[in-house]
């Protein structure tokens, strides 16, 4: 395959869509959630992931996997936490079994916050679909988002549909 190749091409081309909706519905719930809640489209996903913890086994999440689910880097993911837990909306605390351990959980005002933007999170993402599903170009990527049948707790949080 040269670089040429229609192959690569068409596929480029898929890449760019897939990016550029991805761009849209990010940036339109990131515009919601600023303006109703205070909210970055990150801080939304951050409190969406740790709210759906558990106590038990496999309950808590280790650092390296909320990165994972918010799509940040380990140190950007201790920064959010540290922002959020400033303004009180997440607390952190010793594991009981074994004290290396920090679990990150949502505060009740960061539960009670969660529960407000969740509307706003869900409006907003579902207007950048209908929006993009007005472009030829992304429409079948529309169709492609709203089939995919994924648990809410398998998902990554970016945006994601409660």
């Amino acid at each position: 395959m040269t670089a040429t190749d229609p192959a690569l091409t068409a596929l480029a081309q898929g890449w760019c869509a897939l990016s550029l909706l991805h761009g849209r519905i990010e940036a339109h719930i990131e515009r919601a959630l600023q303006s109703e809640h205070g909210l970055s489209v990150r801080e939304y996903s951050l409190l969406d992931v740790l709210s759906r913890q558990h106590d038990g086994d496999g309950g808590h999440l280790q650092m390296k996997q909320v990165a994972d689910a918010v799509v940040l880097s380990q140190s950007a993911t201790t920064r959010l936490v540290t922002r959020l837990e400033d303004r009180g909306l997440l607390a952190r605390y010793l594991c009981p079994t074994d004290r290396r351990g920090i679990y990150t959980n949502v505060s009740e005002a960061g539960l009670k916050l969660l529960a407000q933007a969740r509307p706003t999170n869900d409006a907003a993402l579902r207007e950048a679909l209908d929006d993009a599903a007005k472009s030829p170009e992304l429409a079948p990527l529309v169709r492609v988002v709203e089939s995919a049948s994924a648990p809410a707790h398998a998902m990554p949080s970016v945006g994601v549909p409660s």
